[in-house]
């Protein structure tokens, strides 16, 4: 049976997608101007030394990075799990699923915001594509996919974002907080998420 908190987090999501087509401005940035280091589309890791918060072994996938700030999403913190029914019931989608689906903390920025990173295999109204094998949906029509069974067959549902100010980014990485990796879609999606940081950080040159 899944617990009170994972039904609470369930509802938190329900409200996020609805809202969630805001994410789009992030994910059509602007020119980057010369001598901005850009991170986009790759994964910012939590250096082992970081002190302990949210951000401390933590994996984010950097969406955009421009002029104007970053935005990205926490790919390994768990918040709850509970029946994907529910959730697809919220939105009136008559489902008989009853799999269960994890949902992940994306960042304490934006709480009320939904986003759905998936495969490559799905692309509806609100998809937009990130990289080669990844796409990210902010609306609707991916749960009525889901429902449908139609959806993605990777799926990492997130609440909230992480997002930065101007030039806030690039300072926190220049001071040691963030080391760069390559992004890998097999730890986006990995069911092993308390695994995840360690192997990033492989990725990102540094081990443990």
């Amino acid at each position: 049976m899944p617990t009170r908190h994972s039904l609470t987090v369930f509802l938190v999501l329900s409200a996020a997608l609805a809202l969630g087509s805001a994410v789009s401005a992030y994910v059509r940035p602007p020119e980057i101007p010369e001598g901005h280091a850009d991170t986009s589309g790759q994964f910012l890791v939590a250096h082992p030394k970081m002190p302990a918060n949210i951000f401390a072994h933590s994996v984010i996938y950097v969406v955009s990075h421009n002029e104007g700030g970053a935005m990205g999403l926490i790919v390994n913190r768990l918040a709850g799990a509970g029946p994907l029914g529910k959730l697809l019931e919220a939105f009136g989608l008559k489902s008989n699923e009853q799999r269960q689906i994890k949902l992940y903390l994306g960042g304490p920025v934006g709480i009320g915001q939904g986003f759905v990173l998936h495969s490559d295999d799905y692309a509806g109204a609100s998809t937009r594509l990130l990289k080669k094998g990844l796409f990210l949906s902010t609306g609707l029509d991916v749960l009525e996919a889901i429902a449908r069974g139609r959806g993605p067959r990777q799926v990492r549902m997130l609440f909230g974002y992480a997002g930065w100010s101007p030039g806030q980014l690039d300072s926190e990485i220049a001071r040691g907080d963030w080391l760069l990796a390559p992004a890998d879609i097999s730890l986006i999606f990995s069911e092993e998420t308390d695994k995840v940081w360690e192997e990033a950080l492989k990725h990102a040159g540094m081990a443990l």
